[in-house]
């Protein structure tokens, strides 16, 4: 899995680099088809900031989620939960995807 990170007015350091690999790379134990994870760090005036996480999945949609927090290192935390509980949810529907018997 490929993790890229941008940032938006921030700039991006070894140490938020290594915080974010290190949750990103937790991931795909709930969703073994996820290729790249695209992250996106924006800081605004008002000192907080927004993180933005896009799953890419080999024949699904996008999934999306965002954290906002004064502190980026939170973000990424607030961040993976959303990303885990979107993935789990995923793939759960497909696994108990039930069809209709044939007759």
């Amino acid at each position: 899995m490929d993790t890229m990170i941008t940032g938006r007015h921030f700039e991006i350091t070894e140490a938020i680099h290594a915080h974010a690999q290190d949750k990103m790379a937790k991931l795909p134990r709930y969703y073994d088809r996820l290729t790249k994870v695209e992250l996106i760090v924006e800081k605004s005036d008002d000192h907080t900031y927004r993180v933005e996480g896009i799953c890419h999945i080999d024949g699904m949609d996008h999934m999306v989620a965002t954290a906002s927090d004064g502190d980026v290192y939170h973000c990424f935390e607030l961040l993976a939960k959303k990303l885990e509980r979107q993935l789990t949810d995923a793939k759960e529907k497909i696994r108990n995807h039930k069809h209709s018997p044939l007759n």
